[in-house]
């Protein structure tokens, strides 16, 4: 069974990148037979989604539609492809996650996915691809924000879980909301990202 942690922050050892960390030991201390991968996104050439499209309308019965770009995502794609668990980790930039994280998920989006159905009359709404099982768990860190308004800062949380199910055919089973790390200091997750781990290995 394959694990693949998704860093989302552009800073390294710091907030985000610990909590991911900790989840990852959360996980293998519940299934020491997981294959690991954690991707940091910030040390991979991942370029914007140029909206041509080839991705929605290249016809494929495989499990992805190859991005007409071409970039670290080229292998990026088979390690999601891999993937039976994620862990996606993300510092909350003005309520979303980083411009990072969602370069990659739009460059995932309708490459794991395809449109169908209609609205509009046009052909929209997309399904997975690949009938492949998966699961996830997000782990959020906001600096100031505490937990309690949480509600009022999260958009990002809703998007991560709407693309698991629509492009990765996945189910979102937790997530991790870190919040005021600034004045209650990251150790304080450390458990609850460790227990996090744990329960998506369980999943």
């Amino acid at each position: 069974m394959n694990l693949l942690a998704v860093m989302g922050s552009p800073r390294k050892e710091k907030a985000t990148d610990t909590l991911v960390d900790k989840a990852v030991e959360g996980a293998v201390s519940a299934n020491p037979g997981l294959e690991v991968r954690k991707i940091v996104l910030a040390d991979h050439d991942i370029r914007y989604c140029r909206n041509c499209l080839a991705c929605r309308d290249r016809r494929t019965d495989g499990p992805y539609s190859p991005c007409s770009i071409r970039d670290d995502m080229d292998r990026l794609h088979e390690d999601v492809l891999a993937s039976d668990l994620l862990i996606f980790g993300t510092p909350l930039h003005m309520g979303q996650v980083t411009s990072l994280l969602m370069t990659f998920l739009e460059r995932i989006c309708l490459t794991f996915a395809k449109p169908v159905g209609k609205v509009l009359t046009i052909s929209a709404c997309p399904v997975p691809r690949s009938k492949k099982d998966r699961k996830s768990v997000t782990i959020l860190t906001n600096g100031v924000v505490p937990p309690l308004y949480r509600r009022f800062c999260d958009d990002a949380s809703p998007l991560i879980r709407q693309t698991v199910k629509d492009s990765l055919n996945g189910r979102t089973v937790g997530d991790l909301y870190a919040g005021n790390i600034e004045g209650r200091g990251v150790e304080r997750y450390f458990d609850r990202a460790f227990n996090l781990g744990r329960k998506l290995a369980r999943a």
